[in-house]
């Protein structure tokens, strides 16, 4: 077999991928703010986590949470800050739905228990709560896919305060010692099949970008940092997504990047004016975007497998103009985890499994075509980096750790025909929605019943 390295770093490009400090060594890229990490791209640049656990082997903490949650939790200094819902004992009676209620698979009906919607610390050296608040408690008026969860939209702060979306159960702000300073009522949203809400709230300056796609009169708001207060509003032509927004300056601008099934979007951070669309997409669109500064490249993966690279300076909708597109691929493409954008190289997984791809970011040429990860089944954990090496984690808990920018294949084989270098695959007893965080030498992955500080340390 032949070891071929690949792709090199390029961090000071990639720091223009998040609309936070770009500086190296500042202090954002130190810890994990945001549910895709600091760059908004799953990279940690300054971590070196452990690459080997097990149960009993580089656990430094394991903590019960309460409820249910599929978010992802973040990170800053010494607070871990996730959400989670809380089903009660006490019940109302439900309304049977409205005729025009959109129709549910798995036979998903709208819960009679009320539910506590709970935003906590976690303190980073212990795994103890620091603080815990109920946000909201009242029965809520869809039900969700059976994977899922009432708290999916994961946290997000600025070092100073901290956004948290429970969707239809409002948008709320606190400080880092669990004082609520706002809270806004967005209305309600109506799921297609009801499967349950899940965008993320993003920071730009000081307003936070709320994403809000459902059936009935989509919208992308920006809300007031320090008020909650509308700053401005603007109508989207999409049904229900669970994107959440990607923030890159370019050329002295912001852009708020958005995945849709209809388009993707880019709209002025400042103003909400449209920038530029184009089409192609699926539906049930989930991935949010990443981008390396040129760039941005969006995709979806159910029903249709879509990848699109397109350059920041689009103007208008490009959708039929074929030379503007940079490169696209229709295959391999994620329909729930969103890719990976490691220096200049694009990881993502096919579907929901552990299928992997590597693209070269600029050209689109594929190093790892659609190579299976053993011991990897189903994912909906989006893969993390840091180190020069690639976490990915399933459902069931095992995470398979790879070199970054290495391929193992024979002479003579084609391109695209490499399989990833593997340096260790890891089992935990819980299983896995929520994405890695990282930050220094731990990794922090949230399970469907506990939480799990991972330290070689």
């Amino acid at each position: 077999m032949k070891m071929a390295a690949i792709g090199c770093c390029a961090w000071l490009f990639a720091a223009a991928a998040w609309a936070a400090p770009s500086e190296p060594d500042s202090e954002a890229l130190r810890n994990w703010p945001h549910w895709r990490g600091p760059l908004a791209n799953g990279v940690a640049p300054l971590a070196h986590p452990p690459t080997q656990w097990d149960e009993n082997t580089n656990i430094k903490w394991k903590a019960k949470i309460p409820g249910d949650s599929t978010a992802t939790p973040i990170v800053w200094g010494d607070q871990i800050f996730l959400i989670t819902s809380v089903k009660t004992d006490r019940e109302m009676e439900v309304a049977p739905p409205a005729a025009d209620a959109p129709k549910a698979r798995f036979n998903i009906k709208p819960p009679a228990n009320y539910y506590q919607f709970i935003v906590m610390s976690v303190d980073r050296k212990s795994g103890q709560t620091r603080w815990q608040h109920i946000a909201k408690e009242e029965v809520p008026h869809e039900g969700h896919h059976p994977d899922g969860s009432y708290a999916s939209a994961s946290p997000t702060t600025d070092g100073k305060h901290l956004y948290v979306s429970f969707g239809s159960r409002g948008v709320y702000c606190y400080d880092l010692d669990g004082h609520q300073k706002w809270s806004r009522d967005l209305g309600r949203m109506t799921i297609m099949n009801r499967f349950g809400e899940g965008s993320s709230p993003v920071i730009f300056g000081d307003s936070v970008i709320v994403n809000w796609d459902h059936e009935k009169g989509s919208f992308l708001t920006s809300l007031d940092a320090a008020t909650g207060e509308t700053r401005w509003k603007i109508d989207r032509d999409e049904a229900t997504t669970w994107a959440t927004p990607l923030l890159v300056e370019y050329q002295g601008h912001t852009q708020v990047i958005i995945n849709g099934s209809r388009r993707v979007r880019s709209y002025d951070a400042t103003t909400g004016e449209l920038i530029w669309a184009c089409g192609g997409q699926g539906p049930s669109a989930i991935p949010c975007p990443v981008t390396d500064g040129k760039l941005t490249f969006a995709m979806t993966g159910f029903i249709i497998n879509s990848l699109y690279a397109i350059p920041l300076d689009s103007v208008g909708d490009i959708t039929r103009d074929k030379e503007k597109i940079a490169w696209k691929r229709n295959q391999g493409t994620p329909y729930v985890p969103s890719p990976l954008l490691y220096g200049d190289l694009l990881y993502f997984t096919a579907g929901n499994k552990g299928i992997l791809s590597c693209l070269n970011a600029q050209t689109g040429e594929p190093l790892i075509e659609r190579q299976r990860l053993q011991g990897i089944d189903n994912v909906y954990a989006s893969p993390v980096g840091a180190d020069n090496r690639i976490y990915i984690t399933s459902r069931e808990g095992t995470t398979v750790v790879i070199e970054r920018g290495a391929v193992e294949k024979p002479e003579g084989e084609e391109k695209g025909s490499g399989k990833p270098v593997i340096l260790a695959t890891n089992k935990l007893d819980d299983r896995f929605d929520g994405s890695p965080a990282v930050v220094g030498d731990e990794i922090f992955l949230r399970g469907r019943e506990h939480l799990y500080c991972i330290s070689g340390k």
